[in-house]
């Protein structure tokens, strides 16, 4: 125990003295959770839409306010073909109003609107079709053009997100990626400086195992990990104004064990690369798109095809996401999440198991 001791200490000596590997600490994160917290928003806004009504009537005009009324689209002007403002891109969507829409409908005949959408992102596109069919039914109702009976009514009721903040969505899965991609990129820096220093040579050396050796620097980089997390976390919090909904115990119990994880991972790639740039790119390849892509954070896992889907499996993010949005939006509390933080522990101490016996090799080879 005391050689771990001492490890972690010489570590944590040599993280205060190198400048850079402070910037990656606390600099790189910070900016990482304001470019993802700002940067992504997954609902679409201010769309351009083309309405050209041939009415002119006031019950065309009411209908064409109802569509900008949702804060969804921007008008726009076009003089022509409404087919060329899509084809130039000046709009997503073009809505045509027919000369006879208002007399038609006082006739109680079917008047048919025109609406051609840009489907080029397919997500976006079928955004405006709903939104345009939601309002033309809002509209329908009134103006008292529908039956006051209908056979089925819905109530609808947001829950755990009624104002549909996205940062509640978005910041905490920041949390998972930033605390994935940075201690686990210092960490492998520091094992992969041991090798092209030739420092390590001392370690096979010594009496000092494997898995003593990385036990020091996991549990040096656990605390400048959790030092990150701390730091990160409030500053999100204040920013995007979040705070536990429920019982915080299990994103305190999961944060530790998932930053020891994110070490063990770098530790890991650092023990199997021979330089930094190696390591680097394992960290950036390997680490920060499955933290990015096959972890819930943006897309949803059931869109993950197979067999990327098993992937998913395995990446720690996953399931943090999973502990940190709970906390944050839903606050079920243990029952809920108990099972993510029992495979963030069995896939660090896989990682752990991984990187052990690959210095084991190496120490044994020199």
């Amino acid at each position: 125990m005391n050689r771990i001791r001492s490890q972690c200490v010489k570590e944590l000596a040599q993280f205060r003295r190198d400048r850079l590997t402070l910037a990656l600490a606390f600099v790189l994160p910070f900016m990482t959770l304001l470019i993802f917290g700002f940067a992504i928003r997954l609902e679409a806004k201010d769309i351009p839409l083309l309405v050209q009504d041939w009415d002119q009537t006031v019950l065309s005009q009411t209908y064409r306010d109802r569509l900008f009324a949702t804060n969804l689209f921007t008008p726009v002007t076009w003089q022509g073909n409404p087919e060329e403002a899509l084809d130039n891109s000046r709009a997503r969507a073009v809505v045509v109003i027919p000369p006879e829409f208002s007399r038609e409908i006082k006739a109680n005949k079917p008047s048919e609107i025109q609406v051609v959408v840009d489907g080029t992102d397919a997500n976006n596109a079928r955004v405006i079709r709903n939104s345009i069919k939601a309002t033309t039914q809002s509209f329908l109702q009134s103006e008292n053009l529908v039956p006051e009976t209908v056979p089925i009514a819905t109530a609808t009721r947001l829950w755990f997100n009624p104002g549909r903040q996205e940062s509640l969505y978005i910041v905490p899965g920041v949390y998972a990626v930033v605390l994935w991609i940075f201690p686990s990129l210092l960490s492998a820096i520091a094992m992969v400086r041991e090798k092209e220093k030739g420092t390590i040579l001392q370690v096979y050396a010594s009496d000092l195992t494997a898995g003593e050796l990385i036990l020091g620097k996991s549990f040096a980089y656990l605390l400048v990990g959790m030092g990150m997390a701390i730091a990160v976390m409030g500053v999100g919090c204040l920013i995007f104004r979040l705070w536990f909904v429920g019982d915080p115990t299990p994103l305190l119990v999961a944060t530790p064990i998932y930053v020891w994880a994110s070490v063990m991972f770098g530790l890991m790639l650092g023990a199997r690369t021979s330089n930094q740039n190696a390591a680097v790119q394992g960290v950036a390849l390997v680490g920060f798109l499955t933290a990015l892509l096959l972890s819930g954070f943006i897309y949803p896992l059931s869109n993950i095809p197979f067999p990327l889907s098993l992937v998913s499996n395995i990446v720690p993010a996953r399931y943090f996401i999973e502990v940190s949005r709970d906390a944050f939006v839903r606050g079920i509390g243990w029952s809920g999440v108990w099972i993510d933080i029992v495979l963030i522990w069995l896939l660090g101490m896989g990682l752990f198991t991984v990187a052990r016996k690959a210095l084991s090799r190496m120490q044994l080879g020199a």
